[in-house]
């Protein structure tokens, strides 16, 4: 049976990853990351990502069923984590939380 959530968690986040990366450089670029959390926030939910990234590639790689459904799950759950995570950076941006 073809695996075929693996591949669209790994290019979302993959992309989300990208996202962050620019979130983060551009925070530290305008010393904007001196007075604000946002860009430690975006830092683990990069890492949430890059975890997720890798989970997703093994699942994707792995010729044993087993192991493939294992990684594909764990994935999941960071991509979830990581979801969530924007989700409440968005939230605090947006009504002014952080400062």
């Amino acid at each position: 049976m073809p695996n075929n959530t693996s591949q669209h968690i790994l290019g979302t986040a993959t992309n989300l990853l990208g996202f962050c990366l620019f979130v983060i450089t551009s925070l530290h670029i305008s010393n904007f990351s001196e007075t604000s959390i946002i860009d430690e926030f975006t830092s683990i939910i990069a890492l949430l990502l890059i975890c997720c990234c890798l989970l997703s590639f093994f699942s994707l790689k792995t010729t044993n069923s087993k192991r493939e459904k294992y990684f594909e799950k764990i994935a999941d759950l960071f991509f979830v984590f990581a979801l969530i995570g924007i989700f409440i950076v968005l939230i605090l941006i947006t009504f002014n939380l952080i400062k």
